[in-house]
């Protein structure tokens, strides 16, 4: 699993190593793996490191010393090294250091005067952002905003340190403005705000220096899955497996006016590695196409509570048109009475808005409910339920698992799924080519589908292991979307759909 920790948990891992801590020995780490990763940098756009130019943006606080540090490193093999200090006072060894390597140091206020001094920014192969570290926030002063639009216009490539300046680091928010990285180095372990949007579309690639702090971080704020986690819930099938072992999905999906949303969700649940999968027939003709598309499919008009070998429900695509709230579709409610994991999306979504009904169904609940609104959806859920409108993702994923007693999956970049325990995951795998109409529908299927089967094989116990699972499926969902993509054209739901067989191979090799 990926791991990433918030700045309470990572300010008191450094505590515990004080010595090191005091003796400079953790910033001397941390310099020295920013000056390794700008030097792999270099030789990978030009070639080679000496006589590059390097600028440093410099802030006042320790951000700006591992980067002088660093800028020191690198002076001493042969670059071209100059600081921009931002801030009235900037790190006195560090300072010193740079110096000494014949580096160059220069005040903001120059720079920001003089147009010629700004070609220390504009003609740099690589600019190192040493601002604002862990401990800022809010927006940033009016000199660091003017060095970081400087910064963000010039063409270099850019190296954050520790996290881009201007992003926050327990939330991913950015206030106003923030730097926009090729590559965030970051020590001791990855910060929250690194993988949540719209921090994670800052960040750029990602690499972590082991400066040592490691057995005294805690407990993590925020997870992501890796391809070992992910395959534990497509797993290959057991030679005495039956397709009712190894689980059964049902989906109630789609309408008259949108036939297409069942396809896609009934497509996507029929590669969620279960055994079968079984369609609501509610009697407008819908369910004639989901079968002579997909003859292994069963469909029946029965109450769900009365089809007991269904593992999973996945219940609202398809059922009312985006921004509606919907009036109550009996499906949603039949479904909700069954006594295993329902996966709402959609339609249901927007009735669970308009319903205290329908709320009060899912908070009462035996089994776990899943909601996965987008941010328009989720936005109508909050006011539902009385959450203030100005809410993070991070905040407001958290808000609503807690609200509404459900595990919440916030779809968009970095999806975030949430429990009411306040256990939080975070994709780390999904594309701008998922953002394409009827995506959101493939997902749903999956989900549920990867929930059936973990079901049925007895290892959901409780909200958290109902969280990961649905985290396991966005991941797959997120590999068929780079698939998809991999041809080189334009992506649909419907290709996203038919590379899920390919993803969960991936996955299992």
């Amino acid at each position: 699993m990926i791991a990433a920790f918030d700045v309470v948990a990572v300010l008191a891992a450094e505590q515990a190593h004080q010595h090191d801590l005091e003796s400079g020995v953790l910033m001397d780490r941390a310099a020295t793996g920013l000056a390794r990763a700008v030097v792999s940098l270099l030789q990978e756009s030009r070639g080679q490191v000496r006589g590059a130019h390097i600028a440093i943006a410099v802030g006042g606080g320790n951000n700006g010393g591992d980067a002088l540090f660093a800028g020191a490193k690198l002076a001493q093999r042969g670059v071209s090294v100059t600081a921009v200090c931002v801030a009235t006072s900037a790190h006195n060894a560090g300072v010193a250091a740079l110096l000494r390597a014949n580096g160059r140091v220069v005040q903001w206020h120059e720079v920001e005067s003089d147009l010629s001094q700004q070609n220390i920014f504009l003609d740099a192969d690589v600019i190192i952002d040493g601002i604002v570290g862990i401990g800022g926030s809010g927006v940033l002063r009016p000199a660091a905003a003017a060095m970081v639009e400087l910064i963000n216009a010039s063409g270099a490539l850019v190296v954050a340190v520790d996290l881009p300046s201007g992003v926050a680091a327990d939330t991913g928010e950015i206030a106003e403005i923030a730097v926009a990285a090729d590559l965030t180095v970051t020590f001791g372990c990855l910060k929250t705000g690194l993988l949540v949007s719209p921090g994670s579309d800052f960040a750029g690639g990602l690499r972590v220096v082991d400066i040592g702090i490691t057995d005294t971080l805690g407990e993590p704020a925020l997870i992501g899955l890796e391809a070992l986690d992910v395959v534990t819930f497509v797993p290959e099938p057991d030679v005495d497996d039956y397709k009712y072992r190894r689980g059964v999905v049902g989906i109630a999906a789609g309408s008259r006016q949108y036939p297409g949303a069942a396809l896609l969700t009934v497509g996507a649940a029929r590669m969620g590695d279960v055994g079968m999968v079984r369609y609501l027939d509610r009697g407008d003709d819908v369910a004639q196409q989901v079968l002579a598309t997909f003859p292994d499919v069963v469909a029946s008009g029965d109450d769900p509570c009365d089809s007991t070998r269904v593992t999973a429900w996945a219940c609202g695509p398809g059922f009312a048109a985006a921004g509606e709230l919907a009036q109550d579709d009996p499906a949603i409610d039949a479904v909700l009475r069954t006594s295993v994991p329902v996966v709402l999306d959609a339609g249901a979504l927007m009735s669970v808005a308009g319903s205290t009904t329908l709320r009060t169904q899912i908070a009462q609940r035996s089994a776990i409910t899943v909601i996965t609104p987008h941010a328009g959806e989720a936005a109508a859920l909050a006011a539902a339920i009385g959450l203030t409108t100005d809410l993070g993702r991070l905040a407001l994923a958290k808000s609503l698992a807690q609200g509404l007693n459900v595990v919440v999956l916030l779809k968009g970049p970095a999806s975030l799924i949430a429990a009411p325990s306040g256990l939080v995951l975070v994709d780390t795998m999904g594309g701008a080519e998922l953002s394409t109409a009827g995506s959101g529908d493939v997902l749903t299927g999956l989900a549920a589908a990867v929930l059936a089967g973990a079901n049925a094989r007895g290892d959901i116990d409780g909200h958290d292991d109902a969280a990961v699972a649905v985290a396991a499926a966005v991941w797959l969902h997120g590999q068929a979307g780079q698939l998809a993509a991999a041809a080189g054209r334009p992506v649909t739901a419907v290709d996203v759909r038919d590379h899920l067989a390919a993803a969960v191979a991936r996955v299992r090799r």
